[in-house]
């Protein structure tokens, strides 16, 4: 029998925040962390750079192989988190794939301004793969407005990814610690 696992998910725009605050909160409530970008740059390195389509193509593979290790650390009765640009399409791959599981997901949500968004997207170096010359002219008007949570059950809280800039004291991804981590003391005993 499975033991109750919780499941973690940041989303948000492209440079909102996200990964470095799952960094964070990985660290501080001693959970594994798994990004999208990640596998999405291992996978560049073993299968090559292409285009904006082979890029998208990546970006699905990426999306079912993050949810793929976190049901397997689900399957060992371990939470996690992973962060990502997740969409409101996703849902059904959560759905499917954690089907049956005892899982209790949480989800937070990373905003910034759109100015602020394009200039930390500019001022980062990513894999090549990620054709980021080709997206950055896009990104301000899609950081225009925020993500739409995932139709899933499960606590939702919003983050100022504005934030993450300051160095590791930011009252607000402090209070989502504490949040997060009263949470999931109830999830492992529920």
């Amino acid at each position: 029998m499975v033991s109750r696992f919780a499941l973690v998910i940041i989303l948000g725009n492209p440079a909102s925040g996200k990964t470095r605050l799952a960094q964070r909160l990985a660290a501080a409530l001693k959970l594994p962390h798994f990004d999208k970008d990640d596998i999405k740059e291992a996978l560049f390195d073993a299968l090559g750079c292409g285009d904006r389509a082979w890029s998208a193509d990546m970006s699905r593979a990426s999306f079912h192989a993050l949810l793929h290790v976190a049901r397997t650390q689900g399957l060992a009765g371990l939470s996690s988190i992973v962060d990502g640009n997740w969409r409101p399409e996703h849902r059904p791959l959560f759905e499917r794939l954690f089907e049956g599981l005892p899982v209790d997901f949480a989800q937070v949500r990373c905003e910034v301004s759109p100015a602020l968004a394009a200039e930390r997207f500019a001022a980062r170096r990513r894999h090549p793969g990620h054709l980021d010359a080709l997206v950055g002219p896009q990104l301000e008007r899609a950081a225009a407005s925020a993500p739409e949570f995932l139709e899933l059950p499960g606590p939702r809280w919003t983050h100022d990814g504005a934030h993450a800039a300051i160095a590791g004291s930011a009252a607000a991804a402090l209070d989502l610690e504490t949040r997060l981590g009263a949470w999931l003391p109830r999830v492992a005993t529920a």
